[in-house]
């Protein structure tokens, strides 16, 4: 089986933009470390006294870097439910 989904110019033009390396490169500290900097800094172990920093920049990471797929991953689904009608 071959498909083929032709998804909007805007996702194409973020894909081939540097932003797309930005966004890969923060998906492994989105994965990783971020949940591991919530939780040294829960314990007050993790770089203390930038918490009110650190916190809200890992919410910041993950977040982002959910949007960001969950963005592309609508627009791919989208083209793959019209195609196959």
């Amino acid at each position: 089986m071959k498909v083929t989904v032709e998804i909007d110019h805007k996702w194409v033009r973020i894909a081939r933009s540097p932003l797309y390396h930005i966004v890969t490169a923060l998906t492994g500290g989105s994965i990783t470390f971020a949940p591991l900097f919530l939780y040294w800094s829960g314990k007050g172990t993790f770089y203390h006294g930038y918490e009110r920093i650190i916190v809200p920049l890992c919410f910041v990471v993950i977040y982002l870097v959910g949007a960001f797929y969950i963005g592309i991953g609508t627009a791919v689904v989208k083209e793959l439910r019209a195609d196959s009608k």
